[in-house]
């Protein structure tokens, strides 16, 4: 949680400073020279491709590690939004509603890089930058606490258990409609600008 802290307070300040928007428009205008490329072309998101071609939906394991960083990540970015004085509607708008609905479907339908190149070109850099950072920290700071078997935090967890925020998605969730997203495209946003 502490990591994923870290970085969403940063991410926060560079939005609310203008910075972010400012490296979007700067960034924009090297495009033509500077294209972005897939963002799934690693071992990892290689793998992933193999996963998900293999899986059998009704079978798929909960990976503890995997749902409590995703937790922990959801819940740092929830965090700040409350700090810095957004509604809780808004954040359970941005922080689970756009996850659950759209994000994580895209991503288990096609990997990574469909899911961001489905996303508008602000997403797509953003996403390209801050990535990275993601995996520096987790992999420096929250990864190594694991393998060295670190206490858990109890007040962590307490503080999880009594987030108002849980209230809250249950209010937005009873009254937004069931959302059936299309998962059918052939092509990204980026295949189509390429073609």
């Amino acid at each position: 949680y502490k990591p994923a802290l870290e970085i969403c307070a940063e991410m926060y300040d560079e939005v609310a400073s203008g910075n972010e928007i400012k490296s979007v428009v700067m960034h924009g205008s090297r495009l033509a020279e500077f294209p972005m490329g897939k963002i799934d072309g690693t071992f990892t998101w290689k793998v992933g491709e193999k996963v998900r071609a293999a899986r059998i939906e009704e079978n798929i394991p909960l990976n503890p590690t995997t749902a409590g960083v995703y937790i922990a990540v959801m819940m740092a970015q929830i965090d700040v939004l409350k700090r810095n004085g957004h509604s809780f509607s808004e954040i359970v708008n941005e922080s689970v509603i756009e996850a659950v609905d759209s994000l994580c479907p895209y991503m288990h339908f096609k990997g990574v890089s469909f899911m961001v190149d489905n996303c508008s070109t602000t997403a797509r850099l953003g996403s390209r930058k801050w990535a990275p950072r993601f995996d520096y920290i987790l992999e420096q700071l929250a990864y190594p606490a694991l393998d060295n078997d670190a206490p858990v935090q109890s007040a962590l967890l307490e503080a999880f258990k009594s987030n108002p925020v849980h209230a809250a998605v249950d209010a937005c969730c009873r009254m937004r409609p069931s959302v059936d997203i299309s998962l059918f495209a052939e092509s990204t946003m980026l295949e189509r600008t390429m073609a």
